[in-house]
């Protein structure tokens, strides 16, 4: 088999088999094939989409190029969780050991953040003492014991996407559903779970901007991962604004530890779409067959106090001190710099970019330009006000910390682009807008 050959099949559009596709991810895997002839085929693929089957076989044939995960002493369900990302999405966090409360093994493999969206492994690390590289023996032995285990891909896992997604981003091939959809399953597919739960972000701070590219989006994530045999269903929901009222890694991870302890007063809608993406997930896992009870079971949960029990005891697990979920203040410190962003109006927030926000907590520390950029975990904004509230002339707005003044300065003059004040309540949208199954 040529890889010369293969590029010229796809180039004339003409359809691969999984031979071919597992060629390819394995010559990437192992680098046998050389850079300029996988950016040629990728580039056949972006002009030639692949076709839903050929997707299907892509993502396998990434799977299967390095070590894959497999769970077959967990005799319950096991279920993962993706998010396309976001400003302030850090639903993982309390998602994962709330969703483990219920009966379901929850192994979450997660990423960094780049760019103005978050990454959950980051917020975790704001944890002093937190592993999230863990070796495989020791994430079986701790799904076992916990059924729950919040942990960084591997180089073992799925190899073959780490060098087509490099190539893709300095090829101008990213933005393409088939490649994407490969991409985000190989590794999911890799894991070893049996079901599947996916939030596709729409809105200005989203990956898909567009309703209708992130509804196709969702709609190729869905088809794809059950022709791999997988249980899946995704959520679209809102990303036009940010998601609860923190943006940042320290201040987030004290926000998801504010929910597990029952405060869901803290960030409404970040309440919300936990509580939903959890009962989703209970029902694609076949824990649960009604959505309401299934709402009812997590919410209930929360109230108890077992999530937050199950997240000490992964805390402990995982290297950080337990302590953190009784005193997340003491633990989880903001940056020693500080502004407040006031309302120089009376009227209501009737604009809150999403994207603009993330991009002024790049600014302040809490993200990454480019992937070797350390983040300032205390660096970040606390959203005193949403979108549609009510504010008098002085009024917090924002809460804004970064570790110098430079950077604190930057962030504030950006921050203040991000919202508006106006005389009319806005119409907001429904958080959750479409389930596709």
């Amino acid at each position: 088999m040529r890889m010369l050959d293969l590029i010229i099949k796809k180039r004339n559009n003409l359809p691969l088999t999984q031979e071919e596709f597992n060629f390819i991810a394995q010559g990437a895997a192992k680098e046998t094939l050389p850079d300029y002839q996988l950016s040629a085929f990728l580039m056949a693929c972006f002009l030639n989409p692949l076709s839903k089957r050929e997707t299907a076989m892509l993502t396998k044939a990434m799977a299967h190029s390095g070590e894959r995960l497999e769970f077959k002493n967990i005799k319950i369900p096991t279920v993962d969780k993706h998010s396309t990302g976001g400003v302030g999405d850090g639903i993982s966090l309390a998602l994962a050991p709330l969703v483990a409360c219920a009966g379901v093994a929850v192994p979450m493999m997660s990423g960094r953040g780049l760019g103005h969206t978050g990454g959950t492994l980051d917020k975790l690390e704001s944890m002093k003492g937190f592993q999230v590289r863990v070796k495989t023996s020791n994430i079986y032995k701790q799904m076992k014991a916990l059924g729950l285990c919040m942990f960084g891909q591997t180089s073992a896992l799925a190899p073959a996407d780490k060098k087509l997604y490099a190539l893709r981003d300095a090829t101008g091939t990213v933005e393409n559903r088939p490649l994407i959809t490969a991409s985000i399953l190989s590794k999911k597919y890799a894991e070893g779970v049996k079901s599947l739960f996916i939030d596709v972000k729409y809105g200005s701070g989203a990956f898909m901007q567009n309703y209708r590219d992130a509804k196709e989006l969702a709609k190729t994530l869905v088809e794809t991962a059950k022709m791999l045999g997988l249980k899946c269903c995704a959520l679209l929901t809102d990303m036009d604004t940010p998601l609860g009222r923190a943006v940042g890694n320290a201040n987030e991870m004290r926000q998801s530890i504010e929910i597990l302890k029952g405060n869901k007063n803290i960030a409404p809608d970040f309440y919300e779409l936990l509580i939903e993406s959890a009962a989703y997930m209970l029902l694609i896992s076949g824990k649960e067959k009604n959505l309401n009870k299934a709402r009812a079971i997590v919410e209930k949960i929360l109230e108890s106090g077992k999530a937050l029990k199950k997240f000490k005891e992964m805390l402990k697990w995982q290297g950080a001190n337990p302590a953190i979920a009784d005193n997340p203040g003491k633990y989880l410190k903001d940056s020693k710099h500080c502004a407040l962003i006031k309302a120089d109006k009376a009227g209501f927030i009737t604009r809150l970019t999403a994207r603009t926000v993330g991009e002024a907590a790049v600014l302040l520390g809490a993200g990454r330009g480019k992937m070797e950029d350390k983040i300032a975990f205390g660096a970040g904004i606390w959203l005193d006000k949403k979108l549609g509230d009510k504010v008098k002339k002085g009024d917090i707005i924002a809460h804004i910390y970064a570790d110098d003044t430079k950077r604190l300065a930057d962030g504030v003059a950006l921050f203040k682009q991000a919202y508006n004040i106006g005389a009319k309540r806005p119409k907001t949208r429904p958080l959750v807008a479409e389930v596709i199954k």
